[in-house]
Order: structure tokens, then C-alpha cells, then sequence
């Protein structure tokens, strides 16, 4: 595949295939603490933010280590998809800019999160140091080639349900996946 060259600048593979490896990193993350974090830390959590509804720290308490882990395999799907079309179209791909977008937002997340327990959450370590990082350097990228769409707010609102679509089909399949072992 060549590289598309437009004012001068290039998006290379580092730019779109890139944001699979940043996303891999991530999840590692939050793989590998997530599910035992939130089983020490729900309780305390429930009873500092009280005003969150049940239904929500029940969805949290009933997610298995395994769901998570399918779950996150099953988004794997999604991420490097947009990746692909990132690099099939030389980043111009509205799927992978969405996609690079609400990665970034997510890595956002992570840090309000950790702000609001006063410490660590999942995912905050990688969320600076990488999520945050990379989706800023690859939106730069994007830009110099001339090839970064603005972000309307309409677009973040959409990329914000996409992820969270993803998010509720990832843990749908792992239901399905995980019960019938």
C-alpha cells in the first residue's frame, strides 16, 4: 500500500495501523487490573458516590473477569477495523477519525475517573502516556497532511454512542460467549 502524500506530509502506517497498537496497550492495562480493582473497590465506591444509580454498580459487579477479557477481544474487532480503514484511505476514513477521536475521549475518562476516587482506576496509567499521547500526535499527523475533518460536536455525540454501541455489543457477545462454555 502506498502512502498518501498530500501538502508535503505523509500518513503512514504508525498514524492509522497505530491506533490498534495504542489501544492494545491500553487494554492491557485495564485487562490486567480491572476486573480485581473493581471487586476491591466497588463497595467503597458505592458508598462515596451514593447518588449513582443501583443499576449501574450492579452492571459493574456482575461483569466476570472472562465476559471482560471476550469483551475486550470482540472490540479489538471494532478499533482495528478503523485502523484499517485509516490506513486504506491514507487517515481520511470518517470510521477511523471517529474511532481516533473517541479514543482520546476515552483516555479522558480514565483521568476524570481517577480524579474523582483521588487515585488509581484502570486504564489511568496507559491514558496519558499513551491514549491521550497518540490520539493528539495522530490528529497532528492528520492535520498536516490535510486530511483531518473538524470535529463537530454532532460528530463527538456520535462517536461517543458508537463506542458506548460497541462497548453494550462487545459485552452482549461475551454474555453469549462466556455462558456457553
Amino acid at each position: 500500500m502506498t502512502d498518501i502524500r498530500v501538502r508535503g506530509e505523509r500518513v503512514g502506517p504508525a498514524v492509522t495501523l497505530g491506533l490498534l497498537a495504542a489501544w492494545a496497550l491500553h487494554d492491557a492495562e485495564e485487562l490486567a487490573t480491572g476486573p480485581r480493582w473493581i471487586g476491591e473497590n466497588l463497595p467503597a465506591l458505592r458508598e462515596r458516590f451514593s447518588g449513582v444509580p443501583e443499576p449501574v454498580w450492579s452492571a459493574m459487579a456482575a461483569v466476570e473477569p472472562r465476559e471482560f477479557a471476550v469483551a475486550v477481544g470482540v472490540m479489538a474487532g471494532f478499533v482495528g477495523s478503523a485502523a484499517v480503514a485509516g490506513h486504506r484511505t491514507g487517515g481520511r476514513s470518517g470510521f477511523y477519525q471517529g474511532a481516533l477521536d473517541g479514543f482520546g475521549l476515552h483516555g479522558l475518562v480514565h483521568l476524570v475517573q481517577a480524579a474523582a476516587v483521588r487515585g488509581y482506576t484502570p486504564g489511568s496509567v496507559t491514558s496519558p502516556l499513551i491514549v491521550v499521547s497518540f490520539t493528539l500526535w495522530a490528529r497532528e499527523r492528520l492535520r498536516r497532511a490535510g486530511v483531518l475533518k473538524p470535529a463537530r460536536a454532532r460528530d463527538v455525540a456520535l462517536g461517543l454512542a458508537v463506542a458506548a454501541g460497541a462497548t453494550v455489543i462487545s459485552h452482549a457477545v461475551a454474555r453469549r460467549v462466556v455462558g456457553g462454555c
